[in-house]
């Protein structure tokens, strides 16, 4: 019998807050630094970023071969020591291939993307291949492990290096495209990095002693359903989600690019900061409960956090984006806010759907996945085709968001059925939060249809949310006990 690693004691709710406390301060750096690199970058920047992390991003979600999903789930951590062996194997294999590949075929992406501007910069993409991958198995590895502290650490660094770089080279006159993804590169080496070596000084002598050709081959063979079916299925459903980027930029161009991508900034920013948490901890979580029995409730509870969290503020933005976007970013980015409108309702639906879909990889029902981001992947590319052929970004978008709400809202629906959660407390969860919402959200359709002032109805939305969550933490029993379990909440 194995020795396990120690692991942290903790709770859902501790873990996720550790997850949350780091991640937010990351995103408040990102947040009040995005008002400025606004004013200094202009859409055209952020488009070219945009097509470069679509890019890296569906050549990185198979950096690993998919067998990071694989570490969470033996129950010896010294067959998860190996999966961590092959992750990384699998990372330096996709790297070198990636960077084969562009060395012959780059002249032949840029022609395709028609983005010749992009040219200096591929060979970066091997480089954020390998940091990105490399950080995927790590992130896998300290979930297993409930050291969630480091990743809260990692984001932190990541958050300053990236956007102190973006505006230091901003102010310096060199606010181009080419600034942007420097800066997100520099970011993504120090958070891999600082987790990198904090894992390594705390699990060397484990590592060392564990880790064997032999148990990495076992690895391989026990887990070959992930690389064979799942990248597949992953591969798909992150083309589905750069599809707009490079859709909308052979349709349109650039610059539509760029106010798409930071309406998806300002939309994903929060969802990520808490969803990605809850997500991170709850698949941890999942496979324990899995194997308990206790799958139903686990479920049933995430769920109705969700939908607390991310309600009222996406159906606030569903009003008010434009004007929220004009106040914040400028004038210039109005359009973007009003996509982030557009999208409002998608987003939700994907904000609860998110965390849940890793329900398949728990019960090892690889075929639903990639059924499901085969359907994903051509619902979004007929939607943003059809409306690329009709000649308007806001038609292409709304059929995206549409197809995504019906997408997404059956794979929640089939997550839960699996695992025997209740459809009666999902459903009433979301009616009584909508009940509370309708208020405010006639008080601000009769100021818009007053032609009231953009910052007028951003100062009424925001009131209107703070009262909200003070409502929840007044009324809600669990979310109090989370508050005065960490301090947040004296009585």
């Amino acid at each position: 019998m194995t020795a396990s690693l120690p692991r942290e004691p903790s709770t859902f709710a501790s873990d996720v807050v550790k997850l949350v406390t780091g991640t937010t301060i990351a995103q408040v750096i990102v947040i009040i630094a995005s008002p400025l690199l606004t004013r200094l970058f202009g859409p055209e920047a952020f488009g070219f970023l945009a097509l470069f992390t679509s890019i890296t991003g569906i050549i990185g979600v198979i950096a690993c071969m998919r067998y990071e999903l694989a570490i969470m789930l033996p129950e010896s951590d010294d067959d998860a020591i190996n999966l961590l062996g092959l992750s990384l194997l699998m990372v330096l294999i996709v790297t070198i291939l990636t960077g084969t590949a562009l060395f012959f075929g780059g002249d032949l992406l840029l022609a395709l993307l028609k983005a010749p501007g992009l040219a200096p910069y591929l060979w970066l993409i091997p480089l954020f291949v390998f940091f990105s991958g490399v950080f995927l198995a790590l992130n896998y590895w300290n979930s297993r492990t409930r050291h969630f502290g480091r990743l809260s650490t990692a984001r932190v660094t990541s958050a300053i290096a990236a956007t102190g770089t973006q505006l230091g080279t901003g102010l310096a006159g060199h606010a181009t495209g080419g600034s942007l993804i420097g800066a997100s590169l520099a970011g993504s080496i120090v958070s891999t990095g600082i987790l990198g070596g904090q894992i390594w000084r705390e699990d060397k002598e484990h590592f060392r002693q564990k880790i064997s050709w032999n148990g990495i081959v076992t690895g391989l063979k026990r887990y070959q359903r992930f690389p064979l079916i799942d990248t597949g299925s992953a591969l798909l459903n992150t083309v589905s989600w750069q599809l707009p980027v490079l859709l909308l930029s052979a349709f349109f161009s650039p610059i539509i690019v760029g106010l798409y991508a930071l309406g998806m900034r300002v939309l994903q920013a929060p969802m990520s900061l808490i969803g990605g948490a809850i997500a991170q901890v709850f698949f941890q979580r999942a496979a324990e409960a899995n194997r308990e029995g206790t799958l139903g409730p686990l479920v049933e509870n995430v769920f109705r956090v969700l939908v607390l969290i991310g309600l009222f503020p996406l159906l606030l933005l569903t009003c008010i984006g434009g004007d929220i976007f004009t106040v914040v970013f400028g004038t210039i980015w109005r359009e973007a806010g009003i996509y982030a409108q557009i999208l409002g309702i998608w987003t939700f639906i994907w904000f609860i759907s998110s965390p849940l879909s890793t329900l398949y990889v728990v019960l090892e029902k690889q075929d639903f996945g990639l059924t499901y981001n085969i359907a994903n992947f051509i619902t979004r590319l007929v939607s943003l085709v059809i409306g690329g052929l009709m000649g308007s970004v806001f038609i292409a978008l709304a059929l995206f968001a549409i197809s995504g709400i019906f997408v997404y809202g059956y794979l929640c629906i089939a997550m839960m059925r699996l695992s025997n959660a209740s459809f009666l407390k999902a459903g009433k969860v979301i009616l009584s939060n909508i009940v509370l919402f309708i208020p405010v959200g006639i008080l601000l359709l009769l100021f818009q249809f007053l032609h009231t002032q953009p910052f007028v109805l951003v100062c009424i939305g925001s009131v209107a949310m703070i009262l909200y969550y003070i409502y929840i933490i007044k009324t809600d029993e669990q979310i109090r006990l989370v508050l005065q379990q960490f301090g947040l909440l004296k009585f």
